[in-house]
């Protein structure tokens, strides 16, 4: 099981330089942004540390938070793509492209709209019409639960299809089913996006930590060893074949918040620390 998040050393809180999260019950909480967590990553970006959400969340949305949000960049819809705004401008990097994964997501909506009739209560994010790539069913966001068997009774049928040949892929988060074609991932586009803009183009795992909430956050958990779950991961622990290795006392944003300020107790910490040795010598 995860150790608390205050066994995390201090040692280990100061060397991250890269703090990768996911956002939907993670920097979020009850289906908004407090003002606390906020503030938390843009102490963390102050503070030298590189930010970068790695969500399920569309296209529409990514681009609001790479533009508006102290971070290096976003990694969107399970690693489709990633945004960043820098001094180049705005950027948006595909790993497929874009016609391609337009008409890989016209064909599966044309499966899934099939597969819905037989659940008539159940229909896709309202946020659908600003994806590039995958397909979103609401499962609860705005709206009452969907009941967890029928959740796995879906996740079942729709693992079961294909486009172009190639399997479906579909992921279980906190509020969505997701689903796609191509063989992106959180932590694939993760390892890319950070070779290509890590100094070098050399990653230092123990350098780099994540935080998620949910079972798609899974392959991050199981690539890096600086991992966080927000206390709402509770329910679906005993789901998860890999945990993440800590777990915060607090739910969604309050949980990174906490994450946060462990972070930067170390580094100001170490940065008191280094000088006097300086003027010992």
């Amino acid at each position: 099981m995860p150790k608390p998040l205050s066994t995390l050393t201090r040692e280990q809180a100061s060397k991250i330089k890269w703090l990768l999260t996911d956002v939907d019950d993670t920097l979020t909480w009850e289906g908004k942004l407090p003002a606390k967590t906020l503030l938390a990553l843009d102490k963390l970006n102050a503070a030298g540390v590189k930010i970068v959400p790695v969500t399920g969340a569309c296209a529409g949305w990514c681009d609001q938070i790479a533009r508006l949000w102290p971070v290096h960049g976003v990694i969107g819809e399970n690693g489709a793509f990633w945004m960043q705004k820098n001094t180049r401008g705005f950027l948006t990097n595909t790993l497929y492209p874009m016609a391609k994964m337009r008409s890989r997501q016209h064909e599966l909506m044309n499966d899934l709209n099939a597969l819905l009739k037989d659940y008539p209560d159940i229909g896709f994010a309202d946020d659908q019409a600003f994806r590039f790539c995958d397909v979103a069913i609401n499962l609860s966001q705005d709206r009452e639960p969907i009941d967890e068997a029928i959740c796995q009774e879906l996740l079942d049928s729709i693992r079961q299809l294909r486009v172009d040949g190639e399997v479906v892929n579909a992921a279980l988060s906190s509020i969505h089913l997701n689903v796609w074609v191509g063989h992106h991932s959180k932590r694939f586009t993760a390892e890319h996006y950070l070779l290509e803009n890590a100094q070098n183009g050399i990653i230092q795992l123990d350098e780099v930590a994540y935080v998620g909430d949910s079972l798609n956050d899974e392959s991050m958990f199981t690539w890096l060893s600086n991992t966080v779950g927000v206390k709402n991961i509770e329910p679906v622990l005993d789901k998860l074949a890999v945990k993440p290795a800590y777990i915060a006392t607090r739910n969604g944003g309050y949980g990174f918040a906490e994450l946060a300020e462990v972070i930067l107790q170390a580094k100001e910490t170490r940065l008191a620390i280094v000088p006097d040795r300086k003027v010992a010598r």
